[in-house]
């Protein structure tokens, strides 16, 4: 049984060393939790530059589907490296990204009539849903949640609620972005209860904003992550995307899942919209595309990406290397890893319901198979959240060897890569335990 092993005290001497240059060479704006400074993956495990060995159980958030370092990956990437590195499938035709490319129409909802757009990143896959919606639909408003992240690029910041900071000295975004509450059933913008509510969120947008402030004609897309990722790990109640679809359909207005962390067989289906049997006009995908190599992609029906030559290119997206990363990964996903996903993700959920009933300071449980949220407050009754203690739990984790991240103002997400075995699931949750005990004692 693999355990962690932390060897030197944290951060170790090389890591301080590094961490002096980072902080020296590196933008100020990036955010990290704790001091890791890793050097090399292998599976669910990493090891920093000190040698300490840590299980890592967010994937690099949620990035690495197969592990760090799947050999299959591995060697894709060799051989394709070899052969070509660039060459701009924007301008040039290449085998490989016209292959993976049959491949994404075949594996997202809605049979073969599709037609895919590749990028670098989430932000780029979002930045050129809303720049298609816009284009085909000829109409200028977009919807979108609070506690959604879409990126940080200008037009994926303007669609995102999540928090002030992001936006905060960047204005003026993006103009004709309306955000309304998620289905956050645990913290009711309404003040309802599930399924009493008759799903009043979805209501509010029929019966408040198209009727006061938001023309639905001349609204283009619904923005919105099938789980919130950011937001909290928050998951929609049964029934919420198949009403929300029949409004959108109402309206003629293009429903857009970003399924950026939530897709590539993360949530135990290939896209979390599955869950609800709702089909989107336009799928986002990055983060477990392609491992870990930088990759994104949007995917809409050929009648919808007709635009012409010119109206939208990427000089990197569709590297070949990343598009025979991807294929490889998802060759793994369809041959055991999806299923896994959901296999663990129930042990995982299990094991954290059973500290739920333990420890009053768990107020949610939430997540479908290995995205999983936990949120902490500091009674039922008053949800109050514990921020200051959930980051002390992530910093505690660290400290015992694994690597976690928070999400939301107060949960922590659990996100290990699909590989992720039910052993080292029972050691996770072993370890998170013994570490709200030592910070909540």
């Amino acid at each position: 049984m693999q355990k962690p092993k932390i060897i030197t005290n944290l951060p170790g001497p090389k890591a301080q060393k590094l961490l002096r240059k980072d902080k020296k060479y590196i933008s100020p704006s990036y955010t990290r939790s704790y001091p890791a400074v890793i050097e090399h993956g292998e599976g669910c495990w990493v090891w920093d530059v000190d040698g300490n060995k840590f299980l890592d159980f967010n994937a690099g958030i949620a990035v690495c589907s197969t592990g760090h370092c799947h050999p299959q990956v591995v060697e894709a990437i060799q051989k394709q490296a070899e052969k070509l590195i660039h060459m701009s499938g924007t301008d040039y035709y290449y085998p490989l990204q016209t292959q993976l490319a049959e491949k994404l129409v075949e594996i997202t909802p809605g049979g073969m009539n599709k037609r895919v757009f590749f990028a670098n990143s989430g932000a780029e896959t979002v930045e050129g849903a809303f720049k298609l919606a816009r284009y085909m639909t000829k109409r200028k408003y977009a919807i979108a949640y609070l506690g959604s992240f879409h990126g940080r690029t200008l037009g994926a910041l303007s669609l995102t609620g999540s928090k002030v900071t992001q936006k905060q000295g960047f204005g003026p975004l993006l103009p004709g972005i309306f955000h309304i509450p998620y289905a956050y059933c645990y913290r009711c913008a309404y003040n309802l209860e599930y399924p009493g509510c008759d799903f009043a969120c979805i209501k509010y947008i029929e019966d408040q904003l198209f009727k006061k402030v938001l023309p639905p004609d001349e609204t283009c897309a619904i923005f919105i992550e099938p789980i919130q990722g950011e937001g909290g790990y928050v998951v929609p109640p049964p029934g919420y995307f198949q009403k929300l679809k029949e409004l959108m359909q109402k309206y003629g207005i293009l429903m857009i899942a970003d399924e950026v962390q939530s897709g590539m067989g993360r949530t135990g289906k290939m896209f979390a919209m599955e869950h609800w049997n709702t089909m989107a006009d336009v799928y986002c995908v990055a983060k477990g595309i392609a491992s870990g190599m930088p990759l994104g992609a949007f995917i809409a029906s050929a009648s919808l990406m007709s635009w012409p030559p010119g109206a939208h290119a990427s000089t990197f997206g569709g590297n070949p290397v990343c598009c025979a990363a991807a294929i490889a990964t998802i060759k793994l996903l369809e041959n055991g890893l999806v299923e896994n996903a959901a296999k663990v993700g129930a042990v995982i959920m299990k094991r954290l319901e059973t500290l739920q009933a333990k420890y009053e300071v768990i107020g949610d449980v939430r997540g479908k198979g290995l995205m999983i949220g936990m949120e902490f407050v500091e009674d039922s009754i008053s949800k109050k959240p514990l921020t200051e203690k959930r980051n002390a739990i992530i910093y505690k984790c660290f400290e015992k060897g694994m690597l976690m991240q928070g999400c939301g103002a107060n949960a922590i997400r659990f996100s290990p890569s699909l590989i992720v075995t039910e052993e080292e699931a029972h050691t996770a949750i072993d370890i998170f335990e013994s570490a709200m005990k030592s910070v909540l004692r």
